[in-house]
């Protein structure tokens, strides 16, 4: 998968200053784009390494939707 296009990031970056109810402190708007922006670029970059590291016949028999979702399921329950 590409790295996401700068629309899409900025619909990520606005629906979590939108929801996040914790103030931000020292944070400006450009950081937390920024940060997005880093993500997105880490997520690229280390796709193989998270993919290799599901185990096989998972990771063949999965979709990316599905393997995506798993993951978001684990960051959500460890760090949610």
């Amino acid at each position: 998968m590409a790295l996401l296009v700068d629309v899409d990031r900025a619909l990520i970056w606005g629906e979590y200053m939108r929801t996040e109810a914790s103030p931000h402190g020292a944070l400006t708007k450009g950081d937390v784009r920024a940060a997005v922006d880093a993500l997105d670029v880490f997520f690229e970059t280390n796709a193989a390494a998270i993919n290799n590291a599901i185990p096989l016949p998972t990771r063949t028999v999965l979709t990316t939707a599905q393997k995506s979702r798993l993951v978001r399921y684990i960051i959500q329950k460890r760090y949610g």
